[in-house]
């Protein structure tokens, strides 16, 4: 591997992994403290042809069921299909790096929670950087739905104007099951291919990386606090899993991490730690239950939930 990718620029890849670790560790200290009984399994796995990556598990914690923050570091030849997705036809070298997060809670008043930030380069001197934030409540609430995109376009006006609106609207299209004709959740931001610009460097972007990745735990905590002691009974607890099952079809059909992952020859149990503990799937699962009804009303794109 070449010793740096993308070089005008001005990206530093070891700044980048050191970044993505010290907040892996950073989010999982802060989970651990708001769940008030779970801990982190922390588990180092290696890529036989090149790099690695830590997995940090959490399962049976008092508030969160299973849960995982990701960091990888991967490179070396560019597999075929992702040199086809990117209609490239030179051989050449790759580098990626980032961090995921997914939440799956105990209680179905608690939503899903799901994060992820990457940056991807390669020898011929494309790189970029992607990711996202999007909730999947199992029932939803409009001033959660609400208290979520403000902190979200919060973050996004703190860099560009334009970005909170192009990056929902991209949410929307990205987290879409088009089997279902609905979307996984309320959205959120979904980002991808940002390079260089004549008026926004790659410093810039990762400044904006840097802060969706600090956003997740006040976000999520909030949800954590607010709602694990809601009540529930049999009913909403069947829906979740119900629910889950819909979170399990987009990753395995829809999801483009997951893919990269399975491509890039990453290690499968960390690629499916996204998946939920238990799920469920009922042949024509019309709900019977209003509050159940409501949300698949809601399971929309281009609402505003800012001002809903």
């Amino acid at each position: 591997m070449k010793s740096s990718f993308c070089e005008a620029a001005m990206i530093d890849k070891s700044t980048l992994a050191s970044y993505f670790q010290h907040a892996q560790n950073q989010i999982c200290q802060a989970l651990c403290i708001a769940d008030g009984q779970g801990t982190f399994r922390k588990d180092t796995w290696q890529r036989a042809e090149g790099g690695g990556g830590k997995s940090h598990i959490m399962e049976n914690g008092e508030i969160i069921e299973r849960g995982g923050v990701n960091f990888s570091e991967v490179f070396g030849k560019t597999p075929e299909k992702i040199l086809k997705k990117l209609n490239i036809t030179d051989a050449s070298d790759f580098y990626a790096t980032g961090l995921s997060i997914v939440m799956h809670p105990h209680s179905p008043m608690v939503p899903i929670i799901h994060m992820n930030v990457r940056y991807f380069a390669m020898n011929n001197g494309l790189c970029w950087f992607g990711g996202g934030i999007d909730l999947t409540p199992h029932y939803i609430d409009l001033a959660d739905a609400r208290y979520f995109h403000q902190q979200l376009k919060q973050v996004c006006y703190q860099h560009h104007p334009d970005y909170y609106a192009q990056f929902k609207s991209w949410a929307d299209d990205y987290f879409f099951l088009k089997h279902r004709n609905e979307t996984r959740g309320i959205g959120g931001i979904f980002f991808d291919r940002l390079s260089a610009t004549p008026a926004i460097d790659m410093a810039q972007r990762f400044a904006f990386v840097k802060d969706v990745t600090q956003v997740v735990v006040p976000i999520y905590t909030n949800f954590m606090h607010k709602n694990h002691a809601l009540p529930y009974g049999e009913s909403e607890k069947n829906w979740q899993l119900l629910r889950r099952g819909r979170y399990v079809e987009f990753n395995l059909i829809w999801d483009v991490g997951t893919r990269f992952g399975l491509d890039t020859n990453g290690r499968t149990a960390s690629i499916f730690m996204s998946m939920p503990p238990m799920a469920k799937w009922v042949y024509d699962d019309a709900p019977n239950d209003v509050k159940a009804q409501a949300t698949l009303k809601l399971l929309k794109k281009n609402i505003d939930w800012v001002n809903s």
